[in-house]
């Protein structure tokens, strides 16, 4: 099974009308650049956000404009590194889960709508299950699957193996799957917006 082909016209206009269902809001944008200039255009001035960590966000250059410091926001992740002492620096961590703006990405999405988010430490879903008011996941179309049971297999299969070359290419042990979390819908008076970018972005 491939992982990475773009998907017919149809399965994304299906898979589009099956997420809003759910509760979740929808943009569609065509390519990377487009994705950074919706990112931006959604997230307000002075915003505080925090990032999870994410291939998506660095390919369409929204992590490379965080590290510039040339944007209009409040980035958590700053004062986070800026911590050098490891006990305040993991506390510093721990709140950021309720920023006010979480922006990162997904694995899987079923045509039916269910969304897969995998994760070694869990970091990042808090913010994406409940505790940030504002989330928002950028996604390439490469990335919806059939069924629900066919995103758990792309989580294993594919993305999972990709994740763990990655990391020991940077000097880690690897990856594991730590967590999985499957959002079924959101029901609470927050907003959760998914850009579906049309091309390959992320694994």
């Amino acid at each position: 099974m491939r992982y990475d082909i773009l998907p017919s016209k149809e399965i994304i206009e299906r898979t589009i009308k099956s997420v809003k269902n759910r509760g979740i809001n929808v943009e569609f944008v065509n390519t990377k650049e487009e994705a950074l200039e919706k990112l931006k255009e959604l997230i307000p001035h002075g915003a505080e956000l925090m990032t999870g960590g994410s291939t998506t966000l660095e390919e369409i250059g929204f992590i490379s404009l965080l590290q510039s410091k040339k944007h209009k926001w409040k980035n958590l992740k700053d004062e986070i590194l800026a911590e050098k002492n490891e006990t305040n620096q993991a506390e510093l961590r721990k709140k950021s889960v309720t920023s006010e703006y979480f922006i990162g990405s997904v694995h899987a999405i079923a045509e039916t709508g269910e969304i897969l988010i995998a994760s070694a430490s869990g970091s990042q879903i808090p913010s994406y299950a409940f505790s940030s008011n504002n989330v928002i996941w950028i996604v390439g179309i490469q990335k919806i699957v059939s069924t629900i049971e066919e995103a758990f297999l792309r989580i294993r299969n594919y993305c999972f193996p990709l994740e763990d070359k990655r990391m020991k290419n940077i000097g880690y042990s690897g990856s594991v799957i730590g967590k999985i979390l499957i959002f079924e819908r959101e029901i609470l008076p927050r907003k959760i917006t998914l850009i579906f970018v049309n091309e390959k972005v992320g694994f």
